[in-house]
Parts: structure tokens; C-alpha cells; sequence
């Protein structure tokens, strides 16, 4: 309204000049109405021009030919805090001469060059970068007539600049964190076999694993399936890539196929607003592993086929499929082939996962296996505890004719016991044989040849009964024999005698 307010004031002034000549001369009045004409045109596209530029997002400065400032913008006030006050009718040489408002101009260079320039300004008194383009607008002999200098606030790019700089020197140390705890839980968890059967399939590992080929690894429970999956993983070339482990059996059915495929925003009832990303698609670039993968409900095990022929997947809602690269390990604890007759199992699913199989005995088939995880498992949990205990000749024999259903899980969580209640410092067979005598822990003597076997349940028999009664007289009636046969037997047998002290 100012600016409307002084050129009618100047046109006032105007008016009145003409006024005074049409008194003297009437044909001034035609050229008065022409220019009048003209200044309301002027007016109206002045003004149009001011509220577009107003309304620009960018900061807009001009000047004439001459560096002399004729217009700023709401704009260029709002992101320099240079008033139209501060530099209206004056020439850029003076203002930047000053030092104190703004550095890095480019006016002088367009008027200089006649060519757009593009360079980085700063606004001194609010310490701010500004992108400014400057270009220039020649008269029809050539000169610049006048300067469009464009100015655009990067102090927002600058600081998103830092904070994406920030998030890359993050993003790098967790990745080197992540391979610190991989090469940590790689070290701390490793397959531990002295039997021919496990170096065979270890040899198989260090083949397949630098291939992407899929693997079907079988075995009853805790004979170390995820172990061995751990293994190939680590060992191929996508060890710094993610590695998923999915457990088919622990996610209820009706979640499943969420999980392993994800969904978009308001696929079904309950649905996160923005959707989820499922497994796959998480494990991309690197590798999965289906555990437990008998248990996949059959309807699952078609998509699941889909994935493994065509490498992609389709989330719940989505339109468009997602490309895979990834390598797929599955496990299972059953009879697939079983589970195919009974049509639980699709056999074409099978055949697809069964690439290279690798089945995992169970520990009481490969038995020269157990020492190795005993002292294993024993170092393990004497730094977890503290501790330094050890385990006699006897109770590692006791612990190797066992037949552990549980296979190395239950090794390993009975022996992480008997480092927590040991108080003298090692593990002897009296500690053992009470903590396997039950029905869940059944010994078989199978492997030992008669004479082995009798001597075997003897020495048992007699330990027991010496334990319980506290002295070689009770434990022989107990066992219906003479004490000087009990005394024979413990010799014969190195059932220690003198050790009898700590049952009285």
C-alpha cells in the first residue's frame, strides 16, 4: 500500500503539470490521456508482478545495469533479514563495500561477464548460506540492462546434509559392530566333533557354503542344526549381509505368512497404518533360515514354492512383487518324506529345499563326540561362573554311555548345572550317576559286552548304596551281601574307600 501511495503521489505531481498545459494548449490533453493510460497498465502489471514475486518461495533481488537496487521480494527479506530500507535505491558496491550484510554477491560479476553465475552467498549478520543464482537481462543493443539475482535458503539442505553425514558414520559403526558380535558369536559358537561322520558333513559346509545353493539340514532336536546353518553362513560370501532366522513353529499359523511375507497399510483388520516388512524381504541380499520348516502350514508351503522358483514375493495387500536375492537354509526335526505321505508336505517342496542335505546324527550315534563338548561346555560356563571346575575320568565314561535324547542342548544345560552346584572343584561319577538314574536319564549298556555291563551296574549298584546307607556295612545288607564282598568290590571296581567319611 505504501509503494501504491507514493506513485500516486507522483502522479498527482504529474497531473498537476498537465493540468497547467491544457489551459494553455488543448491538444495536451490527448497525450495525457495516452500516458495515463499507459501508467494504470503500468500500475496494474507492477503490482501483479509484486504479489507473484511476493509469493515466491525464493528470495528475488534486481537490479539495474548499473548495480543499483531496484526490488527485493517478501521472500529475499524473509530468508537474508535485509529490509527494503537497507538497500532500495542503493548501488551493490556500496552495500557489500560495507562488509557487515552480505558476502559472496554475484551482481557485479553478471553485469561483468553477462552471464548467469552461480555461487554460495552468506548473510553475515545471521551467519546463513544461501544459494544464489544470478542472470542477466540485456537490452536490445546488447548491455545489461538489468541483474535477477534468485537467492534460496540451504541452511535447512546444510543441516539435513550434516545429520545424513551423521547417520552414515552411524550406519558405519553399527555395521562394524555387527561384524564385531558376528565374529564374537561365530567364535563363541562353533561345531565342536572329533567323529568321522561330523568332519564328512563339515567338508560338505566348506563346499556349499561360497555357493548360494539351498540346503535342507535334518536332525532330532538340539543335535546342532542352527549351529551347522551358522556355519554356511558365515562361511559364504554373504557373511556381512543379514542372516534371518524364522521359526516356523513358534509363530502361530495365522501370523505366519504376515511375518515371512509382510504387508502393506490396511491389508486386514488390525494392520499398522504404514505396513510391516516381512522376513524375506529383511533378509534380502543375504540369507534366511527356515527352522522347523515341517511345521509350515501346506498353504504357506505353496507361496513359499512360488518363492523359490520365481525369486520374489508379493506382500499381503501389495500389487506389485519384490525382487529377491537371498540364499534360503531350512531345518527341520521330522520325517519330511514322512510327512509328504501323510500330506502334510508338499513332495515338489521338498525336492526344491532338498538341494544338498545335510542330516546331523544324534550324539548317542557318534559318541566319541561328548568329551570334546564336555570340556567344550566346561570352559564355557567356568568363565560364565567364575569358576574352574573340572570333571574326573569316571564321570566323563558315566556321561558318554548316557543317551541324551536331548542330544548337545541337554549336554550342554546338564552340564551348565553341575558347574553351578559343584562346590568341591570337580565333577566326579558320585555327582553324575544320582542326576542320571532317573527315567530321564536312562543308561544303556548295550555297546558294553557282558562282562563290561555287570561290572558297570556292580559299581553303580554299589556306589548308590554307599551314598545312601553312609557305610560299606548298611550298603552290604542293603545289597544283600557280605561287607568283606563290598570292600573286594570297591577295590576291584576303584570305588575309593576312603572317601567313605564324607557319607558318614
Amino acid at each position: 500500500m505504501r509503494e501504491r501511495d507514493s506513485l500516486e503521489k507522483i502522479w498527482k505531481d504529474i497531473e498537476k503539470v498537465f493540468l497547467k498545459a491544457m489551459e494553455k494548449d488543448k491538444t495536451v490533453k490527448e497525450k495525457y490521456d495516452f500516458i495515463y493510460k499507459e501508467y494504470q497498465e503500468f500500475l496494474n502489471n507492477y503490482f501483479d508482478f509484486k504479489e507473484i514475486a511476493d509469493n515466491l518461495f525464493d528470495g528475488i533481488y534486481i537490479s539495474n545495469g548499473e548495480g543499483k537496487t531496484l526490488f527485493i521480494n517478501e521472500a529475499y527479506t524473509r530468508i537474508t533479514g535485509i529490509t527494503k530500507e537497507e538497500i532500495i535505491g542503493k548501488n551493490v558496491r556500496d552495500i557489500l563495500a560495507k562488509g557487515d550484510i552480505y558476502k559472496g554477491a554475484v551482481t557485479l560479476d553478471v553485469i561483468k561477464e553477462k552471464k548467469r553465475i552461480n555461487n554460495i552467498g552468506k548473510i553475515v549478520k545471521l551467519d546463513k548460506d544461501v544459494l544464489v543464482t544470478g542472470s542477466p537481462i540485456f537490452d536490445k543493443y546488447g548491455n545489461v540492462e538489468l541483474v535477477v539475482i534468485n537467492n534460496r535458503d540451504i541452511s535447512e539442505l546444510k543441516d539435513l546434509e550434516n545429520k545424513i553425514e551423521k547417520l552414515k558414520k552411524t550406519s558405519l559403526k553399527v555395521d562394524e559392530e555387527i561384524k564385531f558380535l558376528r565374529s564374537r558369536q561365530m567364535s563363541n559358537r562353533k561345531l565342536i566333533y572329533k567323529s568321522e561322520k561330523m568332519n564328512s558333513i563339515f567338508t560338505l559346509i566348506n563346499t556349499i557354503a561360497p555357493t548360494d545353493v539351498t540346503v535342507l539340514i535334518t536332525g532330532e532336536s538340539g543335535t546342532g542344526k542352527e549351529l551347522v546353518a551358522d556355519e554356511i553362513f558365515y562361511k559364504s560370501f554373504r557373511k556381512d549381509k543379514p542372516f534371518i532366522k524364522v521359526n516356523c513353529a513358534a509363530i502361530p499359523s495365522e501370523l505366519l505368512e504376515a511375518e515371512l511375507f509382510g504387508y502393506e497399510g490396511g491389508a486386514f483388520t488390525d494392520s499398522k497404518k504404514n505396513g510391516k516388512i516381512g522376513m524375506f524381504e529383511l533378509a534380502n541380499e543375504g540369507t534366511i533360515l527356515l527352522d522347523e520348516i515341517g511345521d509350515m502350514p501346506i498353504k504357506l508351503q505353496t507361496k513359499l514354492l512360488r518363492v523359490l522358483q520365481q525369486k520374489e514375493i508379493m506382500k499381503l495387500g501389495g500389487t506389485q512383487p519384490i525382487k529377491l536375492n537371498i540364499r534360503i537354509i531350512a531345518s527341520t526335526n521330522q520325517n519330511l518324506k514322512e510327512q509328504i505321505k501323510n500330506g502334510k508336505f508338499r513332495e515338489d517342496l521338498f525336492y526344491r529345499l532338498n538341494v544338498v542335505p545335510i542330516d546331523i546324527e544324534p550324539l548317542r550315534k557318534r559318541k566319541e563326540d561328548i568329551p570334546e563338548l564336555i570340556f567344550e561346555f566346561l570352559n564355557i560356563f567356568n568363565k560364565k561362573y567364575n569358576k574352574n571346575t573340572k570333571i574326573d575320568k569316571e564321570a566323563i565314561e558315566l556321561l558318554v554311555k548316557y543317551k541324551w535324547p536331548g542330544n548337545i542342548r541337554e549336554l550342554e544345560n546338564f552340564l551348565e548345572r553341575m558347574v553351578v552346584i559343584n562346590t568341591t572343584g570337580i565333577i566326579t561319577v558320585r555327582e553324575v550317576a544320582p542326576m542320571i538314574d532317573s527315567d530321564d536319564f536312562f543308561m544303556e549298556v548295550s555297546d558294553y559286552d557282558l562282562k563290561k555291563a555287570v561290572s558297570y551296574l556292580e559299581k553303580r549298584m554299589i556306589s548308590k548304596a554307599l551314598k545312601n546307607f553312609g557305610s560299606t556295612r548298611k550298603a552290604a545288607k542293603h545289597l544283600g551281601i557280605d561287607q568283606s564282598t563290598v570292600v573286594k568290590k570297591c577295590k576291584s571296581l576303584e570305588i575309593d574307600i576312603l572317601k567313605l567319611k564324607e557319607y558318614e
